[in-house]
């Protein structure tokens, strides 16, 4: 199994033109802005895959991706996926179901996530969320969320 270090490795190396980045917080491609060899190029994601990306893009939560990706991959396979293509989950207004696709999460930290809301600023989100996990971990989460 390929380390996550080398996949996110991986993921930053890969090439983009266009306008807007699909890359954000560590090197995560945003599957509605990733271009056809980004994803081409994401371990994990079959021809099949990205032909149902391609035409079921642009997706407007976690949720509504997930659904696409679960017709081809097992709950393990997706998670793996969703370290290297995720769409930022907003903290104030995404679901329970959304949140609880970042890989790792487990039911009493989605509790947690939904706790706090709304949150007025990221720095808030370090504060509240670091009562409960490590530093490490704060930013790992946070590298899936924005504002």
């Amino acid at each position: 199994m390929i380390a996550r270090r080398t996949l996110l490795s991986l993921a930053l190396a890969l090439p983009f033109s266009g306008l807007v980045t699909p890359v954000f917080a560590a090197g995560r491609l945003n599957p509605n802005t990733a271009s056809a060899n980004q994803l081409a190029s994401t371990p994990g994601l079959t021809p099949q895959l990205i032909d149902a990306i391609h035409r079921g893009r642009p997706f407007a939560t976690m949720v509504e991706f997930d659904a696409v990706v679960r017709q081809v991959l097992s709950e393990k396979e997706a998670e793996a996926l969703y370290e290297l293509l995720f769409i930022p989950v907003n903290l104030n207004t995404a679901s329970r179901a959304e949140i609880g696709l970042i890989p790792g999460m487990s039911s009493r930290m989605v509790r947690e996530f939904l706790e706090y809301r709304p949150y007025t600023g990221i720095d808030e989100f370090n504060r509240e969320i670091g009562k409960y996990v490590s530093d490490d971990e704060v930013a790992r989460l946070r590298s899936y969320v924005t504002l």
